[in-house]
């Protein structure tokens, strides 16, 4: 009996982590998608990586091409401040997504964001590369905002921000892309330009999105809406958005963007000027300290799904924001373990975060309202740009700058506790009452 026993413990303990591990998978992996949602998640995960690559391969290659042309940090924070303007693009797109379908407009952008971010292989000076970005970013912006509102529409309300965390992951591979090219920069002066003609690659992903990709089931919905003569007068049809929830929601992206825009842009600088890295080193550094950051994005949704978004996001996003600040003021192993621990707090609120921008506003204003909230952020990225790129050049260490910043980040924490809503397990109908006629099917 006593052998017996033993030997039971003996499994026991042998056969518990796996049992654990059991139960993190299942808590990882929700089963509440169906066929169809399953297909459209993978399509719009495929799309997120040349959304993200051009998204990405300006703020990696500028310090390069600034070395061609001869233009200071400041020139550079002024550059990425232009680029961030050309976001006036994306409200035009966006208003024609909530007129004419999301999955038309995904394919707009889905081949012409990479196209033209390409262009940027062959500029003759900088303010041509600035050009071509200042175009080709924001078709690339206005493409995440598509993918985003279309996995809000066609997701169960218990996997909404999973959802997104899983198209942040593939996001990741696409920005990857334009980070694991940095070496390329290195061959020459002027062999920053094959990190822009490797966007070319995402034809491939066009042409499959072109072919699978179905419209969303609550904007055919809406469009049959719009066609019934008995309510073609409802509020779904004509719903406008509440202004309290998009003035809050753009503050809260400014003040997020203050700080991210300039740690983004500028760590490239400050890997290279102040601690010497090269371009391989710092590819490695990049991919080192924000590749693990893809774990907090799952946990981040499924927590988000399950627990809640305010608390989660309140905690985390001033938490990130200081380890990351952090990161420019200490030096070598301390630096690498600040930066991911900061990345991996901020991808912790990332699902939340971003669920929460399509959730509060009506299918017929869903697109739009993204889109002002993605303008209001791009403002305050250009904001922390320039003030960055204005200390740097005077003298002000990294480190004092970003500590700046991040009373942004803190500041957000406050206001997403007090005044955001909990819009875990809750249908977007009952979030928006004017769509109360678009069921679900």
């Amino acid at each position: 009996m006593r052998i017996a026993s033993q030997y039971a413990r003996a499994v026991a303990l042998l056969t518990s982590p796996s049992r654990q591990f059991a139960r993190l998978g299942g808590f990882l992996r929700p089963n509440s998608l169906n066929a169809r949602q399953k297909k459209v998640l993978v399509l719009l995960a495929l799309a997120s990586m040349p959304a993200a690559f051009t998204n990405t391969v300006f703020t990696q290659t500028v310090a390069y091409a600034s070395d061609e042309f001869h233009i200071s940090a400041q020139g550079q924070g002024f550059a990425a401040a232009i680029v961030r303007w050309g976001v006036i693009i994306v409200l035009p797109c966006a208003a024609l997504a909530d007129r004419f379908g999301r999955r038309r407009m995904i394919l707009f952008t889905v081949w012409l964001a990479p196209l033209v971010t390409s262009l940027g292989a062959l500029s003759p000076n900088f303010a041509t590369l600035v050009l071509t970005q200042t175009i080709g970013r924001p078709l690339g912006l206005a493409l995440s905002i598509f993918i985003i509102v279309v996995a809000t529409e066609e997701m169960s309300n218990d996997t909404r921000a999973f959802a997104l965390s899983v198209i942040a992951i593939t996001a990741g591979f696409g920005a990857g892309m334009a980070v694991a090219s940095l070496p390329l920069a290195e061959i020459s002066l002027t062999s920053w330009r094959y990190i822009y003609a490797v966007g070319l690659l995402w034809v491939i992903v066009a042409i499959v999105i072109t072919n699978r990709l179905p419209e969303t089931k609550r904007f055919e919905s809406l469009n049959e809406r719009k066609h019934d003569l008995n309510v073609r007068d409802h509020p779904s049809v004509h719903a406008h958005i509440e202004k309290r929830r998009l003035v809050l929601q753009m503050a809260v992206a400014v003040l997020i963007n203050v700080f991210i825009a300039a740690a983004s842009v500028f760590q490239v600088r400050y890997l290279k000027d102040v601690r010497g890295y090269s371009a391989l080193l710092i590819a490695v550094f990049t991919t080192v300290t924000t590749g693990p950051a893809s774990i907090g994005l799952i946990i981040g949704g499924r927590v988000a799904d399950r627990h809640g978004r305010k608390s989660l996001a309140a905690i985390t996003i001033p938490l990130g924001a200081l380890l990351i600040a952090l990161s420019f003021s200490v030096h070598g192993v301390g630096m690498w373990f600040a930066a991911l621990a900061g990345s991996m707090a901020l991808a912790l609120s990332y699902p939340a975060m971003s669920v929460f921008r399509s959730e509060l506003f009506p299918t017929a204003r869903r697109n739009i309202a993204s889109a002002y909230i993605t303008a209001a952020s791009l403002a305050g990225g250009s904001v922390g740009l320039l003030l960055c790129g204005r200390f740097i050049d005077r003298g002000t260490s990294y480190g004092v700058v970003m500590t700046f910043l991040a009373i942004g980040p803190v500041l957000v924490s406050v206001l997403v506790f007090a005044l955001y809503p909990e819009t875990a397990h809750r249908e977007l109908e009952e979030l928006n009452p004017a769509d109360e006629l678009l069921q679900r099917h």
